[in-house]
């Protein structure tokens, strides 16, 4: 074993705590004012708790405070790596090292500090990598770690903006924080995203992400216009437009999904393939473990549906790369096997998408995040990741949170057994999917996603039990009833309904693969819309009732009155109300966005 492999093995517990943790304060740095205010609140708690005596001999832990002081000069001596990989790969191997020099025992307690406080230094979110530390790092050190903090802050007056040294060749002023960042730079950071500040919230963020997203080569943009509200009002809503002119039946971009599962009545039958969804025509590849009984049309596919989320959420195996996964015990071992049996068991159970989409999303999150964690080289097979943006540094779950949802209500234990999944896996990652936040993933998976069908789709989907307006819904332009499995699509949320609409989702290679087709020419700036439901009229139908039919299918699968010109056209006076009363609240549109992005816009 060499020695890279060796520090990474050693590491493995942190970096799981690193990686779980990470997710979970991301999310709530970022959405969560009274979380934030909570770390400075322990922040301070630590500081007054750990400060050293008055008197200035010894530090914490029985060490010299003038051996601390020389540790601390020592280490901000030293030079910082400049690029992103080289931090990322100097930040683990201080991770390392210090682990290894905790269980010397007390005696290399400073020099363990030390390399926890190198490595806190190259940490992009340095007050929640402290937070970490708190639970995994032994008291004695992480006491030292926040004393070298104190004495850092305390001794140079440059540092009570956060920094570190001078900043090193290359890396300006905005670049990440090298040192827990101040009282005053939190307060900062809460005024850009409280509600009731002055200053909108994330609106420079908002700007630059549209500016990025989608990509320019799929020739589409985001835009926001004003549409009705259904109270005789407008509201204001994103949209997608095309960026250059197109004539009918020439395709408009193509997209891979975020995620994607098979419909239920299909999973684990053998006849598509788990993660691309196609048809399979031979021997499909059986892996020797999965709770789902998946199979696969081909190695490539076996390897990327591991790595994107079946390895978390239904195998036994470790989610984190070989060379750092602990070891886990008989007791773990069985307790993760019964969580993914209790989920798979609901699965079955409900037949809804939303769940094992949502669980499949968080899972992918992960794999995100351990790939931009771990140097290069130590990933094998690492998953690809979908090209979202044309620059920034964008997770998946900003791509998520700015897009339209549903307020739903997921089954009581839905959440739970979700979150025991995550637990078992890697532990503190569960504590991500509040109740709250598993109802709005749901919500934006209920309102986004489409179905994946091929030709004109299948005729042998089973008939559901559930009542009209509790089955599962997606934006399928032949109907629900004719697809093979639903897809979570980032660039192809943002395009309306419309009855008559300018294209369509087609799935010509046989995967979950969607390209957007032009059913009409279209100049520069004009929108996009699609069909969410069946618009044609059925044989035997009348104009009348088939209007009935997909304003009642969008009414109970999208919660809004549709105001089309044809809908407007065929339609007869108070028909709208009458068709969809009970279906549908006050108001039209029950739609919404996230409250942080509502901010964000000043809307």
């Amino acid at each position: 074993m060499n020695r890279s492999t060796t520090i990474m093995t050693v590491a493995g517990v942190t970096v799981g705590g690193v990686l779980a943790y990470a997710v979970y304060f991301d999310y709530k740095r970022r959405t969560d004012a009274n979380f934030r205010k909570q770390l400075r609140k322990e922040k301070k708690r630590v500081k007054q708790s750990q400060t050293p005596s008055e008197s200035g001999q010894t530090a914490t832990g029985g060490v010299d405070a003038n051996d601390l002081r020389s540790a601390l000069e020592s280490v901000r001596n030293e030079e910082v790596p400049p690029g992103p990989e080289e931090k990322e790969q100097y930040f683990m191997k201080q991770v390392g090292m210090g682990e290894q020099l905790c269980a010397k025992g007390p005696v290399y307690h400073l020099p363990a500090a030390m390399c926890f406080y190198r490595a806190l230094r190259v940490y992009p979110s340095p007050v929640e990598l402290i937070v970490i530390y708190e639970k995994t790092v032994p008291p004695p050190v992480f006491q030292l770690v926040m004393e070298l903090t104190n004495l850092d802050v305390s001794n140079d007056p440059s540092l009570a903006e956060g920094k570190i040294g001078p900043l090193s060749d290359g890396e300006d002023e905005s670049s990440p924080l090298r040192g827990p960042p101040s009282e005053a730079s939190s307060q900062e950071w809460d005024k850009v995203t409280d509600p009731g500040s002055q200053t909108p919230a994330l609106t420079k963020d908002e700007i630059g992400y549209y500016t990025f997203f989608p990509p320019k080569a799929m020739n589409v943009a985001v835009e926001t216009v004003n549409v009705p509200d259904g109270k005789g009002g407008t509201m204001s809503k994103k949209v997608l437009v095309v960026t250059k002119d197109f004539k009918a039946g020439e395709v408009i971009y193509q997209e891979d999904p975020i995620v994607a599962v098979l419909d239920a009545d299909l999973q684990g039958k053998g006849t598509h393939c788990s993660y691309c969804l196609r048809q399979i025509q031979n021997d499909p590849i059986r892996p020797e473990s999965d709770r789902l009984h998946s199979v696969y049309c081909s190695s490539d596919c076996l390897t990327q549906h591991k790595a994107h989320s079946q390895t978390l959420l239904f195998t036994l195996e470790s989610p984190l790369p070989a060379a750092i996964a602990p070891e886990m015990g008989d007791t773990l071992r069985k307790e993760r096997e019964n969580a993914q049996k209790a989920f798979v068991e609901y699965l079955i159970q409900t037949k809804r998408a939303a769940p094992e989409l949502v669980a499949r999303f968080v899972a992918r999150q992960v794999s995100a995040e351990t790939a931009k964690m771990l140097p290069r080289g130590i990933l094998p097979g690492v998953a690809s990741e979908p090209v979202l943006t044309d620059g920034g540094e964008y997770s998946l779950y900003d791509h998520l949170e700015r897009l339209r949802y549903l307020e739903v209500k997921p089954a009581d234990n839905e959440t739970h057994v979700l979150k025991d999944v995550l637990q078992t896996a890697l532990p503190g990652l569960e504590q991500f999917l509040t109740e709250e936040r598993h109802a709005t993933f749901v919500g934006k998976m209920s309102y986004n996603s489409y179905g994946v069908y091929f030709g004109e789709g299948r005729e042998d989907k089973p008939e559901t039990a559930a009542r009209p307006e509790n089955t599962e819904k997606t934006r399928t332009p032949c109907g629900t009833s004719k697809q093979i499995g639903t897809g979570f699509y980032a660039v192809s949320s943002y395009i309306s309904h419309n009855c008559a609409p300018s294209a369509e989702p087609v799935f010509p290679t046989g995967t979950a693969q969607l390209q957007l087709v032009a059913t009409c020419a279209l100049q520069k700036g004009d929108e996009i819309t699609v069909a969410y439901v069946d618009v044609s009229q059925h044989s035997g139908e009348t104009l009348e009732v088939a209007r009935r039919r997909r304003r009642m299918e969008l009414a109970r699968g999208w919660r809004f009155a549709c105001s089309c010109r044809r809908c407007a056209e065929e339609g007869l006076e108070g028909e709208i109300e009458e068709g969809l009363e009970g279906e549908i609240e006050e108001g039209g549109d029950e739609s919404r966005v996230e409250d942080i992005v509502t901010r964000a816009e000043g809307s």
